[in-house]
């Protein structure tokens, strides 16, 4: 197949994948693809079929020999733009997205060759190619919510188990960290990411066993995980994970000037509704002592100063996240439930009904 041939059929494949980003006949794309992709790899990509399979069952739908598709697939699954994973004692591979998926990936290892740097500029020039050729859209229903920080939540107030980073780290092994995909990204094409810490996104379960095993994650104890989540406070990061109850893959710990999910939100007129934890900070006026420190760490800006020497907050931008109640001295913030917020959806079935549902309204 000639060159120009694979990676528009490629196109095609990434547009049926979906999720962000999924495919645009522009230069841009080809040009991230290339780089990405050799020829071969572009051509097994396109022969994947849903779901795990082995290497040798996809040798035998594209007619070749498995100890010829097997190295690709390798080759493939070490940078990053298709997944792998053990299971009893066997190896199977999976298709990727571009995202979530193939382009988190590639920053995932927290590398700095010459190649991450063009990878980053490249993915960089796609994503804002991609993004000016399309018409911003209503959300239908959010796909990522924000975690509070539960021990910052007001006695007597409800605490779901959902609302606990601690359940998930109880419920997963393994578990992983890697470096934020949008802060290194950012790092790569020097931008300043304002001293914030790289090594905090958390995978659990099968997305950790394969970033352990592919993409330089680091294997992490249980109590190494809950040190993760205290540097992340510490810097005034934001707990998120998928918009789900039951069963996430990740929690990233995001900052207000490069995560996409952040980002994102901002872009809303109202980033409270459409990006929340189902809390909202208190201020007890007794201990405040009007240091303005919440009003600096606030991701989405939401706090403002009072007349009575009070912070007041705007829950049409409040995320309820308690960056402000982590770094508050005097401990004079505290998070309460959010009258009226609606549980998340239990599953990923769940969560694309509530979508669907979402957009036919």
């Amino acid at each position: 197949m000639a060159m120009q041939d694979v990676y528009r059929q490629l196109l095609d494949v990434m547009k049926k994948r979906g999720g962000g980003y999924s495919g645009m006949d522009i230069p841009e794309f080809y040009a991230l693809v290339e780089e990405l992709f050799t020829p071969g790899e572009a051509e097994v990509n396109n022969a994947m079929p849903r779901g795990p399979f082995a290497a040798k069952d996809l040798a035998g739908q594209m007619g070749r020999d498995e100890a010829e598709i097997e190295p690709i697939l390798e080759s493939m699954a070490n940078k990053g733009v298709c997944m792998a994973v053990t299971m009893k004692g066997a190896q199977f591979y999976q298709s990727a997205r571009f995202m979530p998926g193939i382009l988190e990936f590639q920053f995932m290892p927290g590398k700095t060759t010459d190649r991450d740097k063009k990878i980053a500029r490249l993915i960089h020039d796609y994503e804002k190619a991609f993004d000016s050729k399309i018409s911003p859209r209503a959300t239908a229903f959010p796909t990522t919510r924000v975690i509070t920080v539960d021990k910052t939540v007001e006695a007597g107030n409800q605490v779901h188990t959902y609302d606990q980073v601690q359940t998930f780290i109880d419920k997963y092994e393994p578990i992983a960290v890697t470096a934020c995909y949008c802060r290194h990204a950012a790092s790569l094409r020097d931008e300043d990411i304002h001293g914030m810490p790289l090594d905090v996104c958390m995978q659990f379960g099968m997305g950790a066993q394969f970033a352990i095993e592919r993409l330089g994650g680091r294997k992490l104890t249980k109590q190494e995980a809950r040190d993760v989540l205290d540097r992340s406070e510490d810097a005034g990061l934001i707990h998120m994970s998928v918009n789900t109850s039951d069963d996430i893959g990740f929690i990233c710990n995001c900052d207000r000037w490069h995560c996409v999910a952040v980002k994102n939100a901002l872009s809303k007129p109202k980033p409270g509704l459409f990006f929340n934890s189902g809390f909202e900070p208190s201020f007890d006026a007794e201990a405040c002592i009007a240091c303005e420190t919440c009003i600096d760490r606030c991701p989405p800006e939401a706090l403002t100063m009072g007349d009575d020497d009070v912070p007041k907050v705007n829950l049409d931008l409040c995320f309820g996240c308690a960056v402000c109640a982590t770094g508050c001295t005097e401990e004079a913030i505290t998070m309460v439930n959010k009258p009226g917020f609606a549980a998340p959806p239990k599953n990923g079935k769940e969560l694309v009904a509530a979508i669907k549902a979402g957009a036919a309204g």
